[in-house]
């Protein structure tokens, strides 16, 4: 399916690779709200890591079958042979602490939600860029900053609220994925939409 964006404006770090533009034209910037929804973004972009993204992308079927549909409530339940079947899985990445991080990070979404109930997940983590979107005009790729003042407050909110694998570069990254910033390059098609798309929220 065409997107409508035309690859002559489009972000260029997403080159040509079907999978990383799909991802570019449909999803990265577009806001999300939904508790579990965030959790699965924030899982994959802790697997990131010291990695591409393209890496996680097209091991992303495999990360969903792997970890119960990104279920949280299931995932905090993953014990020792979890773990094992996670580490033996050649289909995703198979790093021990991540995969660590991920269970973790599950049980303390199940305290965020337990405390606050629907919502409470999206709420402390939306509260860093004032519930609304940071909408961006970058011209250039290399205006786009890797951290930022609001990213540095999430991560240190994640990481009090007992949450592992979410430093500010992480969360700077999954900010422009869930759209609390928009960070198309003005000239890309999509920081329009994104933008229309935010006022909705």
């Amino acid at each position: 399916m065409k997107s409508g964006v035309s690859a002559a404006a489009r972000c260029p770090w997403c080159g040509i690779d079907p999978i990383y533009v799909a991802y570019h034209d449909r999803e990265w910037g577009v806001p999300v709200v939904d508790d579990r929804a965030l959790f699965e973004k924030l899982v994959l972009d802790g697997f990131q890591a010291g990695l591409s993204w393209i890496t996680v992308l097209r091991k992303r079927a495999a990360f969903t079958r792997a970890f119960a549909g990104f279920d949280p409530e299931r995932i905090a339940r993953f014990g020792a042979a979890d773990r094992r079947r996670l580490l033996a899985d050649a289909a995703i990445i198979r790093s021990r602490a991540k995969i660590d991080a991920a269970i973790t990070n599950a049980r303390m979404w199940a305290e965020v939600m337990s405390a606050g109930g629907r919502g409470a997940f999206r709420d402390l983590l939306w509260q860093c860029v004032d519930h609304k979107t940071q909408v961006h005009r970058y011209r250039r790729m290399g205006d786009v900053p890797p951290t930022s003042r609001e990213s540095e407050a999430m991560a240190r909110t994640l990481r009090d609220a007992g949450f592992r694998f979410c430093g500010p570069t992480i969360c700077y990254a999954f900010m422009q994925a869930v759209g609390m910033v928009n960070d198309h390059l003005i000239t890309c098609p999509r920081h329009g939409v994104c933008e229309r798309l935010a006022r909705r929220c």
